[in-house]
């Protein structure tokens, strides 16, 4: 199967390029909207739905700044140094979900002090709604071409034009120059829309519909996601200029992954060790 090539501007307004990317970000952030002031309709939510507008302008900060300096730091240290100009042109591509994640944490702790609303009240409200964004955002890189997977042979994978993607030919897979495509790639991008996205999005709504004890939702939410990325990053081809990090398949993704996993599973048991002594 050919990857069907995808205009990365989704409209051209005069000078103004307005590119699929942004509008899955875009996307991602409505649909928290929408789905977060449903929540806060609930009886005994921690917001109103009037601020909920206030709390998606906070996330959605955290997420760009802590996503492309999260970027930056964990990917691209070396691409900044030598461009530094490069991390404000988001539209490239080019986020981390783990920064964002951090700065969406930074985000809540700011506004819940603002608004005199505890940090795992806050975070426990809205790990439900981050799934809608992962989703957007997986289908963003799918549409730039971006983070593809190792070589399957699954029916479904997608061979690359090595004249529209170079790098990816010759400095990840490592083709002869005379190459014309890559040979067929598992579209990770789209793992992850279902995994994290779909599927993710569809566990913590129901478990987070029923009142369950403070940090668990959040302990969930970084226990999963960390245990689906961390699984999907054994199909995904790590960056070229950082290959494997370990013992031949050990990922950043993994790397960060793993605390993730950590400190959710931490979370939830002592969530529930509280919810019982009381």
């Amino acid at each position: 199967m050919i990857f069907p090539e995808f205009d990365p501007v989704a409209l051209q307004l005069g000078p103004l390029s307005v590119r699929w990317y942004g509008l899955m970000y875009l996307a991602g952030f409505a649909g928290a909207w929408w789905l977060g002031r449903v929540r806060a309709r609930r009886p005994g939510a921690v917001i109103s739905a009037a601020q909920m507008d206030d709390l998606l302008f906070y996330a959605a900060l955290g997420v760009i700044l802590g996503g492309r300096l999260g970027y930056t730091l964990f990917y691209s240290f070396d691409g900044w140094l030598a461009d530094p100009l490069q991390i404000i042109r988001v539209w490239e591509g080019g986020m981390s979900f783990h920064g964002g994640l951090l700065g969406v944490l930074v985000a809540m702790w700011w506004y819940g002090r603002r608004i005199g609303r505890g940090f795992f009240a806050l975070t426990d409200f809205i790990a439900p709604l981050v799934p809608l964004g992962l989703f957007a955002g997986r289908i963003g890189n799918f549409i730039n071409a971006e983070l593809w997977g190792a070589p399957g042979d699954v029916p479904w994978a997608m061979q690359l034009s090595c004249a529209r993607h170079p790098s990816h030919c010759w400095d990840k897979l490592l083709l002869s120059p005379d190459s014309v495509l890559t040979p067929p790639l598992h579209p990770t991008q789209l793992y992850e829309a279902a995994l994290e996205g779909i599927v993710l999005f569809l566990l913590l709504w129901i478990f987070s519909a029923r009142p369950r004890p403070l940090m668990a939702v959040s302990g969930l939410f970084l226990l999963a996601y960390g245990t689906l990325r961390f699984l999907v990053e054994f199909l995904r081809m790590p960056d070229a200029h950082l290959g494997y990090l370990a013992h031949g398949w050990v990922t950043m993704g993994q790397l960060l992954s793993a605390p993730m996993m950590i400190v959710g599973a931490s979370l939830m048991i002592l969530a529930y060790r509280r919810q019982t002594k009381a």
